[in-house]
């Protein structure tokens, strides 16, 4: 038998919970003049919300009325349910995080509709409130975009890998172990922003690995059995070992978006570069 949290029961009401939390907030924003426009992002917006999954909420407010509502935003949150603690910059930022005591938490962004365009990220929404029609027209145009990284991404990418790639080894030589492990993970990001990358997909900002593991992932399963291969710990050895077994399938990701997107491979100078290393 597995780990069996102390939380299992707990955990089980999250469901209910989030609605609750769902229902509080709409019938909060819905009545408010000044909200011109609600919606939820993330799995409430893909519909593939699973037990822990938090609520991302969206707010487009009147712009007269910007500034009060960045200025209230915590205050806003508390109207919803108990809150535990907030992740907050201060009120010069257009958005905030509250934690729950249901264990939920509620991501907040304000906008004035001018601020929202067309995007990949806007394909998968969840309108509740729309009041001229905006939003809908925003979706409807999202939803014919397709995602093609530009030159800049690519260039960015490859060498942040070759980056990570050196920085690994002079911290295992360091025996700064904790800093090398970072590293590695930082290469492994590295990856499945690659195979991201060359079919099309939208890879999450750099650091993020929200839904690359687990039932909701989009990696196929020899990618994950790739991905779960490169595991090390705080040994020397096993560092190295890894960033050897990425490098071939850096190369073959290398290639293949090298050839599709009409950029120069330069396969000497990979391989220097890898050599510098191991």
């Amino acid at each position: 038998m597995g780990f069996v949290s102390r939380h299992f029961e707990r955990d089980l009401k999250i469901p209910k919970h989030r609605q609750d939390l769902i229902n509080s907030i709409e019938k909060d924003l819905l009545n408010d003049d000044d909200v011109l426009g609600v919606f939820y992002g993330g799995s409430i917006g893909n519909d593939n919300t699973d037990l822990y999954s938090d609520i991302d909420l969206r707010i487009v407010v009147s712009p007269e009325k910007f500034q009060e509502f960045i200025l209230n935003k915590k205050e806003r949150l508390k109207r919803w349910g108990n809150v535990v603690y907030f992740e907050d910059l201060g009120p010069d930022v257009t958005y905030s995080i509250a934690h729950y005591d249901c264990f939920i938490k509620i991501d907040t962004f304000y906008y004035k509709f001018e601020d929202i365009k067309p995007s990949v990220w806007l394909q998968n929404i969840k309108i509740v409130r729309d009041l001229d029609g905006q939003l809908e027209d925003t979706l409807n145009k999202s939803t014919s975009l397709s995602y093609k990284p530009s030159r800049e991404e690519i260039e960015f990418w490859r060498t942040k890998f070759f980056a990570h790639f050196h920085e690994a080894y002079r911290r295992a030589m360091r025996k700064e172990l904790y800093y090398a492990l970072k590293c590695i993970d930082s290469l492994r990001l590295s990856m499945i922003t690659g195979w991201y990358m060359e079919v099309g997909i939208q890879p999450n900002a750099f650091g993020d690995w929200a839904k690359y593991e687990g039932e909701r992932s989009k990696l196929i399963d020899w990618q994950l059995s790739l991905l779960d291969s490169w595991e090390c710990g705080r040994d020397v050895s096993e560092i190295i070992n890894v960033m050897k077994s990425i490098v071939p399938e850096f190369k073959r990701v290398h290639l293949n978006i090298c050839n599709k997107f009409g950029i120069e491979e330069r396969t000497e100078w990979v391989d220097e570069i890898v050599h510098m290393a191991i």
